[in-house]
């Protein structure tokens, strides 16, 4: 696991933090792909569930959309935090 998470605060909003300093720092830029609801679980040690939450907030929030079938990418102008 790269990175380290508080198992006593609610996982899917440190996970949805996350990958909003991803996106900031540029490690995924606008248009990107993330990584997949399982990428994410498998990556940080944590329940699928966990992290689809995380991201369907992170879309309900306008930092990122979904592609049916495709994955979940990056908004080209994502809100600022």
């Amino acid at each position: 696991m790269s990175e380290e998470l508080d198992r006593t605060r609610a996982m899917w909003r440190q996970v949805a933090a996350l990958v909003i300093a991803r996106i900031e720092d540029g490690t995924y830029p606008p248009g990107s792909r993330v990584p997949s609801t399982l990428g994410l679980a498998t990556e940080l040690g944590i329940a699928s569930s966990t992290s689809q939450k995380a991201l369907a907030h992170l879309r309900a929030e306008g930092w990122l959309r979904g592609e049916n079938g495709i994955g979940t990418f990056v908004v080209d102008h994502p809100p600022r935090a």
